[in-house]
């Protein structure tokens, strides 16, 4: 799927990642050069003047929290509806996104807050494997968070230590995509450190590594798609619906 669709979903995944890639960059290339500037003059560092490039992380962050929603979710969206058969547009995406984007950021607020609440790994991972389904549900059948997140663990039941062990090799996938992207990354740095100035580098490193590591996202966003469908498929015979849906449309006139 992602081969099919991939300037479709790498598109939408950089896109949203691009605001957040801009900002860090310059803030990382600030604040290099404010120490790079302490350093060689041989003065302690002044807090002061590192407030704007301070500043400057911190609106990433902001940027990078408010756009979660949509970097999470509209890949998610777009393989929905692409499995689903229905076209596709970057502004279609979008909109879907955005009319569910308090639910979406409940549910993902709701699982980091466990990751750092609960300090024991297996029941994190327990959890968040049952509620692996809540966006597809949410963005498929239009459901609240609350009925998302019980519906999610009724698609699990009986199957968790299945689902578990295929997100096991979809993750293993990942970090290996990961992996090769931060090899292109070392040659990129290497060859700009030749010509341009570490802090200039570092800027368009620390950018270009947010774009590139947004290639590796869909991986596991379209997984997480085809593993709801699968579930349904398993669970409720959806192929066998959606082909009675099908033959039961009216047939154009020959």
């Amino acid at each position: 799927m992602y081969r099919r669709h991939f300037f479709l979903f790498a598109g939408i995944s950089v896109i949203l990642t691009i605001p957040l890639a801009a900002l860090t960059g310059f803030g990382f290339a600030s604040l290099s050069d404010k120490f790079m500037q302490f350093v060689n003059s041989g003065q302690a560092p002044d807090f002061n003047q590192l407030t704007p490039s301070l500043l400057f992380l911190g609106a990433a962050l902001l940027v990078g929290f408010a756009l979660y929603p949509f970097t999470a979710a509209a890949v998610i969206y777009a393989a929905c509806e692409s499995a689903l058969g229905h076209p596709v547009t970057l502004w279609g995406v979008l909109g879907g996104v955005l009319r569910r984007y308090i639910p979406i950021a409940g549910y993902l607020i709701l699982v980091w807050l466990m990751a750092v609440m609960f300090c024991l790994l297996p029941l994190w991972i327990w959890i968040w494997v049952g509620w692996i389904a809540v966006l597809p549900v949410m963005l498929i059948e239009n459901t609240g968070l609350v009925a998302a997140m019980g519906r999610s663990w009724g698609l699990l039941e009986g199957r968790w230590w299945r689902t578990f062990l295929i997100l096991l090799l979809i993750g293993i996938l990942w970090y290996v995509v990961r992996l090769a992207l931060g090899a292109v990354l070392v040659t990129v740095n290497f060859l700009l450190q030749t010509v341009l100035s570490p802090v200039m580098t570092l800027a368009i490193v620390a950018a270009a590594s947010e774009v590139l590591y947004a290639l590796a996202t869909p991986v596991v966003q379209i997984a997480i798609v085809l593993i709801y469908f699968d579930l349904r498929v398993r669970r409720e015979g959806l192929d066998l619906f959606q082909l009675a849906q099908q033959m039961a449309a009216p047939q154009p006139a020959s």
